[in-house]
């Protein structure tokens, strides 16, 4: 008998078909001799939009609201319902006689593959493979030791409880105050508290007022002392800052305390995901999606880092054996380190790394022992792969050890401050400049002390970057860090935020909503709590049921409350321009070539660009890049600045450049990984219909 092998993306699947030796392939599957290797297209189920349960649920109307469907059901996805057609087939041969879940080994890919085994009906032995990198030796290690499936059925559980509290509370806000409001808003247990921390900077900042302030300090050996006590910190004015200065102009300076404290800081534990992402954003202004691409690339093609989506940054104690293996692996990214490395013996010098406890489903991001070849990398995974291989570096060498010393200098009764480092070994920190001090002697006198006055400003909070964000979003429990960056990156594409230059800022039509939403969804309390509670169902403490009974309770609370309330919407986005087919007033839309307008009327389909697409077609007459636009006989180029116009032809029978394929394989490769949730894509489907 054969085992049914289910991965969740297709090079996945022919990466483990490859190492198991199946060789016949097929469309939507690779067989051997044992085994038959199939994969899914990211989520091949979602669950049923309110249409699907009631007929009268179609209607966005406030009356049929809470939608509560007695019992969730899930439906095949339209775009992927083939490969879910093949695989029933598999699932159904009479020489198939278990399978196997080869999924992301997380909440997410647990859901995948069950859903897919509940929809063919799978009653066959089923067991789970759970690895933490794609190498050869993973998966051939990985198939050594399958685990049951109903070891991780907690987690599907979870998976499930997510994804139903999702609907419900996302689809009947979303829905609530679309159809109150009569704009498409968008609103979430998770999204709408992000946004409100973003909003919640920009109040800090529009209430800021700046100060003017002086301090005083002296000058030591071209160093500066500040003021420790005896004298305010900062003067709102200068001449009392002069005044001081001036009482202490020809008074002595005496030593009158030096202390000294050594400091040892230890390496820096591996990244977890959220942390990498932060860390990119500062360093290279990677938005969270971009690097968390970079890392599934690394992790699934190059297979030289360990599974991205964890949230753990310790490792296992067995992995201590590997460790020499992976430091070998990565001689070539530094090989002076790796020299010194393993002329030690390739020992972990921070050995509280390795903590089996605080291993969650996965252990911290770390190079795997596969060689990476930079020649195949393109230049933003070398950045990643470096940093992950920096923070490995750091786990085999010294501890950073500096000197600290607080020198006390006194002007009658005025005393001064300074600090001092002198580092005593540089230890991980290799690239530290080595700092020297110099030896004060307690009692030490100086004589015509030097003061230095300083106008300050104080300085506005900055806007929050990427970074910032996700570990706000961490800190307060929204999300995990395998769907932090989705949930950015919706609230952009809701038009609710914008992100200019790294920096991230509200939207009108998104600082509205947060005034209109329910105020339990706007602070991260309720939805952290939710988290914890979906924590609990993944450890077996609490039972999915009980956990969905209070989010279907909330759900109707949430609803009342918006059709309750009294305030008032502006939609920022009607333009003056009137709609030719039924004459209401157009609205701007982010679209995918730049912003359309669309008809504010719900019943009205009319659409067109807001500006004409640029093409790469030049003017005949003064060579500039002509426009295209679309009239009643089809569309034409046209010259702005000489009205000139040409008619499009064999536009459609003209075969693409090499650089216009690679760019369009590279899409369909992105569209693969599916970047939204089933849920998020049918309701965006929903409110760009209703829109």
């Amino acid at each position: 008998m054969k085992t049914l092998i289910i991965a969740e993306k297709p090079s996945v699947g022919k990466e483990i078909a490859r190492v198991l030796g199946a060789t016949q392939k097929s469309k939507t599957f690779i067989e051997g001799k044992d085994v038959i290797v199939t994969w899914a297209l990211g989520h091949l189920l979602g669950l049923k939009m309110p249409e699907e349960y009631k007929s009268e649920w179609a209607t966005w109307d406030l009356n049929t609201l809470p939608l509560v469907p007695e019992k969730m059901l899930t439906k095949p996805l339209k775009n992927t319902s083939g490969q879910l057609k093949a695989i029933k087939q598999l699932a159904n041969r009479k020489d198939v006689g278990s399978a196997v879940i080869a999924t992301d080994a997380g909440r997410e890919g647990e859901l995948v593959a069950r859903w897919i085994l509940e929809y063919v009906h799978f009653n066959k032995p089923v067991k789970r493979l759970w690895i933490s990198s794609q190498t050869d030796k993973a998966i051939k290690d990985g198939f050594k030791n399958l685990q049951p499936s109903e070891k991780y059925t907690n987690l599907y559980e979870s998976a499930v409880a997510r994804s139903e509290a999702d609907w419900l509370i996302g689809l009947n806000v979303t829905r609530a105050v679309t159809v109150k409001y009569q704009d498409n808003l968008s609103a979430g247990r998770v999204q709408t508290p992000t946004l409100a921390m973003v909003r919640k900077q920009e109040a800090k900042i529009a209430s800021f007022v700046p100060e003017t302030y002086y301090t005083v300090q002296l000058m030591m050996d071209g160093k500066r002392a500040s003021l420790k006590s005896g004298a305010p910190h900062k003067y709102t004015k200068r001449e009392e800052a002069e005044n001081l200065v001036a009482s202490l102009k020809n008074k002595p300076i005496v030593v009158v305390d030096v202390k000294e404290k050594q400091s040892i800081q230890q390496a820096p534990l591996p990244y977890d995901l959220t942390e990498l992402q932060r860390e990119a954003n500062q360093r290279y202004q990677f938005s969270a999606k971009k690097t968390l691409s970079l890392m599934q690339t690394l992790y699934e093609r190059h297979k030289v880092l360990s599974y991205p989506r964890t949230d753990s940054k310790y490792l296992t104690q067995d992995m201590l054996g590997t460790m020499k293996e992976r430091v070998m692996a990565i001689q070539g990214f530094a090989p002076d380190d790796v020299k010194k490395i393993l002329k030690n013996g390739a020992q972990v010098t921070l050995k509280s790394v390795f903590n089996t406890s605080k291993v969650t489903d996965h252990h911290g991001i770390i190079p795997t022992e596969e060689r990476p070849r930079p020649e195949k990398m393109e230049a933003d995974e070398l950045k990643i792969y470096r940093m992950v291989v920096e923070r490995f570096i750091g786990l085999f060498l010294p501890a950073y050890k500096v000197s600290k010393t607080t020198i006390v200098f006194s002007a009658e009764d005025i005393l001064f401050h300074l600090q001092q480092e002198v580092v005593l070994e540089k230890g991980w920190k290799k690239d530290i400049q080595k700092l020297e001090g110099n030896d004060y002697q307690l009692n030490e006198q100086f004589n015509s002390p030097v003061y230095t006055i300083q106008k300050q400003l104080t300085e506005a909070p900055a806007r929050l970057s990427e970074g910032a964000l996700l570990q706000n979003m961490e800190n307060n429990g929204l999300g995990t860090p395998a769907t932090r960056a989705e949930i950015i990156e919706k609230l952009i594409s809701s038009d609710l935020m914008e992100r200019t230059q790294n920096k991230l800022s509200t939207t009108p039509k998104g600082q509205q909503l947060l005034t209109l939403v329910n105020p339990a969804l706007v602070t991260p309390e309720l939805t952290s709590k939710w988290e914890k509670s979906l924590e609990e169902i993944a450890k077996g403490i609490l039972r999915k049921e009980e956990f969905l009974t209070q989010i279907k309770k909330e759900t109707a609370r949430l609803v009342t409350e918006i059709k309750n309330s009294t305030q008032t919407y502006k939609d920022h986005s009607l333009t003056s321009k009137i709609c030719p087919d039924c004459g209401e007033l157009l609205k701007e839309r982010n679209g995918r070539d730049g912003k359309v307008l669309v008809c504010s009327s719900s019943t009205c389909s009319y659409r067109r660009r807001k500006d004409p697409k640029l093409s790469n077609h030049r003017c005949a007459q003064c060579h500039r890049k002509m426009e295209i636009h679309e009239g009643k006989t089809g569309k034409y180029f046209k010259c702005k600045y000489c009205n000139v116009t040409e008619k499009i032809e064999g536009k459609n029978s003209k075969k693409p450049s090499k650089h216009e394929t690679k760019k369009l394989m590279k899409k369909i490769n992105q569209q693969e990984e599916e970047a939204e949730s089933p849920l998020a894509l049918a309701m965006k489907a929903a409110l760009e219909k209703k829109g």
